[in-house]
């Protein structure tokens, strides 16, 4: 008789589920809490993608009521009586400053422009980190997961060589089962990783972009303030 004949035919499954359902608890809790981060991933991922398509929609319109010829005076009224964001936000900022210095009883021009350049300055540090938001969430998934998931792996694989070195069997179809298990965390790393690194990088450059429209709107917008106030003074 063939001695290969006394070992058993071990039937492994390594479906996905199976993996997941053998996995030491370890190596659950690493597998659901980055399958967690997966899905808070794309949540942001879409919400961030409508936020920025919204902006700049709302940029658009904005730009051009602004230089169609409208009357400032009307363009702030029309604004001001409801919340703002973006150029909105900048141009209502800007007027309610201008008309305080100019509505006051001292009427006084000194440090007018220096004010109002301020109250845009920081409207849109406010746009801009209402733009930003969550998006340190992505960047940490992004950079932590992998090693989580390794962590998952490492531990996986240590549980393994202990049961492979109580049953005293180095058989392929029992040491494979483990070592998947094993790689299955670091493969839902990966998963929750690549997504997060990418949409970070791309919403930053979107943030970047925005943020230069709102930058160079209230440099017209200045120089357009500023003319008025030395034709009044």
């Amino acid at each position: 008789m063939n001695p290969t004949d006394l070992v058993p035919v071990v039937s492994a499954d390594v479906s996905i589920l199976n993996l997941f359902l053998q996995a030491h608890w370890v190596v659950k809790s690493v597998m659901l809490g980055l399958l967690g981060c997966s899905v808070w991933v794309w949540a942001i991922a879409i919400d961030k993608t409508l936020l920025y398509a919204r902006t700049r929609k709302a940029m658009d319109r904005f730009e051009q009521t602004f230089w169609s010829g409208q009357s400032l005076e009307e363009l702030y009224k029309s604004l001001s009586s409801r919340p703002t964001h973006s150029m909105a936000a900048l141009f209502v900022a800007a007027m309610r400053e201008w008309k305080r210095s100019f509505e006051g009883q001292a009427r006084s021009f000194a440090g007018l422009q220096t004010r109002i350049d301020k109250v845009m300055d920081v409207t849109i540090m406010r746009e801009i980190e209402r733009l930003e938001r969550r998006l340190l969430v992505l960047a940490t998934v992004g950079s932590a997961s992998p090693f989580i998931g390794l962590f998952g792996t490492v531990w996986g694989i240590m549980t393994s060589f202990q049961s492979i070195a109580a049953s005293k069997n180095t058989s392929l179809a029992v040491v494979a089962p483990g070592i998947a298990e094993a790689l299955f965390a670091t493969a839902i790393g990966l998963v929750a990783a690549i997504p997060a690194t990418i949409f970070y990088n791309k919403f930053v450059a979107d943030v970047n972009k925005q943020a230069q429209r709102l930058e160079g709107f209230a440099d017209e917008f200045s120089a357009i303030l500023s003319r008025q106030i030395d034709e009044r003074g």
